[in-house]
């Protein structure tokens, strides 16, 4: 039941509470001589057993409906301030004729003192990234950056190599196949093939063995440079639109740690032909959406046994954000991150 419908009932009942009593007072200060002068005495040409009923239904239905109305108006300002608050949004001002009771004013004023705390809690908790993400890369970004060469030097001299070698000999073979062995031609050009299919990824492991650090890029740099390297090593079409961002170094990294494991996902598993990207700012949200149109998966199974996908809403929430994963069998996935972006001034004020 809604709170107009509520009002209604009430005003209705005190309506009928106070004719009730008020008719009781009346005929007891002045009793009547014949009841039938209830229906003889007449207001506004009706009786007068009717009109007092009908005027106070009338008064209880005007008042339930007006203080319905303002009750609800009052209700909507608090629930839509708490929709700006869960989406990590500023509140909206309050408007003119609402909030008047000091009971719901002091609601308000809480709802304000929340943002203010949780704006700080996200400011200080990107801060803390920031720190980390500082204190990590001095300490360990070297020695990661080493063995991942090292394996993907290793990976490039070696099995790459191979690959590349085995590639160029099946292809000789299948060139000086005789016409008549049809079937052995066949099967050699599957094997052809599936050497082919084995040298596609292996360029995208290698790509992946990069440092993961941006080292002194922005964010749109990183993401384009390792997109255009994806473009030229594996079979897929990969479109993109970054926007030049200005956050703090701990949230670009995590930014492009998150696509970094999206992406390799998506290489490795949804066996997509397009790729598409998306990194934009607006009012104060950053938001991040990779999509393909690959063979999709059960979200529940994921969420239970992959690392990645922890790993990833780790991260988001570690900024004060949230990550959101949309993904069809046969039709494709969709991951979105959305993190507020706070400002020096807002956190600041009191």
């Amino acid at each position: 039941m809604s709170i107009v419908q509520r009002q209604i009932i009430f005003g209705l009942s005190v309506s009928f509470t106070v004719l009730i009593q008020f008719s009781a007072v009346f005929f007891y200060t002045y009793p009547l001589g014949e009841w039938s002068q209830l229906w003889q005495r007449e207001v506004f040409d009706l009786p007068f057993i009717l009109v007092v009923p009908v005027l106070s239904v009338m008064a209880g239905l005007v008042f339930g409906i007006s203080s319905g109305f303002y009750w609800r108006k009052n209700f909507d300002q608090l629930v839509g301030g708490l929709n700006q608050l869960h989406r990590g949004r500023t509140l909206n001002p309050v408007e003119n004729g609402v909030m008047k009771t000091q009971e719901l004013e002091q609601i308000w004023n809480q709802l304000e003192k929340v943002q203010h705390h949780i704006a700080e809690q996200t400011k200080l908790s990107q801060k803390l990234a920031n720190q980390k993400a500082e204190d990590q890369e001095k300490q360990i970004q070297k020695i990661i950056s080493q063995e991942r060469n090292r394996l993907a030097r290793e990976l490039h001299d070696s099995v790459s190599q191979q690959l590349f070698a085995a590639s160029m000999l099946m292809s000789a073979v299948n060139e000086a196949s005789d016409e008549e062995s049809d079937n052995k031609r066949k099967q050699l050009q599957l094997v052809e093939e599936m050497i082919h299919q084995s040298q596609l990824e292996m360029r995208a492991l290698l790509l992946h063995l990069r440092p993961v650090a941006l080292k002194g890029k922005s964010l749109k740099e990183g993401v384009e440079e390792l997109l255009k390297e994806l473009v030229h090593k594996v079979p897929i079409e990969i479109e993109w639109k970054v926007e030049e961002l200005k956050l703090e170094k701990g949230i670009e990294d995590h930014l492009f740690r998150i696509l970094q494991e999206s992406v390799s996902n998506t290489l490795r598993h949804a066996k997509a032909n397009s790729l598409n990207v998306l990194c934009i700012q607006r009012d104060d949200i950053v938001r991040l959406r990779v999509e393909d149109d690959g063979v999709g998966f059960k979200i529940d199974e994921a969420k239970t046994g992959s690392y990645g996908l922890q790993n990833m809403h780790e991260r988001a929430v570690e900024l004060g954000g949230t990550m959101k994963i949309v993904s069809v069998p046969n039709k494709g996935t969709r991951l979105e991150v959305t993190i507020p972006v706070i400002r020096e001034e807002e956190a600041g004020d009191d």
